[in-house]
């Protein structure tokens, strides 16, 4: 026989640990911050063990507490997933997906109309945000660029991050070799200091200081080096569907150096049952795998810009 012990004080612990105070998990419960510290306790005394170490305006977990908490998340998650899916109409198929803006414009929005053709009866939402935005419990799946270490989380690699320099021809024409590369001229991401630096060095050109314009997202800078302002640092898959239309070129495809991270699909164990998202990550996968188009050489697109 099932035995399930104390669940408002689970439900307590687990909205405490997950958002770092009583005061939050109160807030999340409709509840006083002294009343979840109260049910806390008692999970605590039934339990047997300690879940938390009480410090000093903050809580920290014990080794028993992480370990609780890390199979309650899921557990509760997978509960509210399947709630909205008993009460939502039957006639409603949604699918939110938590990914960049950059991404959703460069990559994901241009080839939805396949997967629509596919499955046209689910409405595709879009929740997007930042690298460092965590995963959102509405969410369906999500997809990021990382390591691959999110505890909790299925990752599932889609494309390496390899990085090159992109222009438009027009500037590509008088770079014949990597030391013609001028600081000034180099487009700059802000929250991607380091990728200049990191082809410089694979290209041998550490005395190279990119000084040029710096933008907060891969995609403006993209833009701008679409517009002809200097040349950027190009990751893929940003780049994919501009290289292989001719509006920007690689100049040095052939020096295309590791970022050190991978684009996931991101989403928990549980969601792997679901219709609409194994619908998705089987398209995504699929298309993820297609070889991208080989970029034209800059000198075949010179007239173009």
């Amino acid at each position: 026989m099932r035995r399930l012990l104390f669940l408002n004080g689970i439900k307590a612990f687990e909205a405490a640990a997950r958002t770092g105070s009583f005061a939050a998990a109160g807030v999340e419960l409709s509840v006083s911050a002294a009343a979840v510290s109260r049910m806390v306790h008692l999970l605590e005394e039934r339990l047997g063990v300690a879940l938390f170490e009480r410090k000093a305006n903050r809580l920290v977990l014990t080794q028993a507490g992480r370990a609780y908490q890390s199979g309650l998340t899921p557990i509760f998650d997978a509960l509210a997933s399947l709630t909205a899916q008993v009460t939502a109409p039957s006639s409603v198929r949604v699918l939110t997906i938590g990914v960049g803006h950059t991404f959703a414009m460069r990559w994901l929005i241009p080839r939805l109309s396949e997967f629509r053709n596919e499955e046209p009866d689910v409405e595709v939402r879009f929740t997007t945000g930042g690298a460092s935005v965590p995963f959102g419990e509405d969410w369906s799946c999500g997809i990021k660029l990382g390591t691959g270490d999110w505890p909790g989380l299925v990752a599932e690699p889609l494309f390496a991050g390899d990085l090159t320099p992109v222009c438009v021809p027009r500037l590509a024409a008088s770079l014949k070799r990597p030391a013609d590369l001028k600081g000034p001229s180099l487009i700059r991401v802000e929250h991607s200091p380091q990728d200049w630096p990191l082809w410089l060095k694979a290209a041998n050109l550490t005395r190279i200081n990119p000084r040029g314009p710096e933008f907060q997202f891969y995609g403006q800078a993209l833009q701008a080096a679409a517009d002809g302002l200097g040349i950027a640092m190009g990751i893929r898959p940003y780049i994919d569907d501009d290289l292989a239309a001719g509006r920007l070129v690689a100049p040095f495809f052939e020096l295309s150096v590791p970022k050190g991270m991978r684009w996931y699909l991101l989403y928990r164990s549980f969601q792997s049952e679901q219709r609409d998202f194994a619908a998705f990550r089987r398209w995504i996968m699929r298309a993820a795998a297609e070889p991208a188009a080989r970029p034209r050489r800059p000198g075949r697109a010179s007239a173009r810009s």
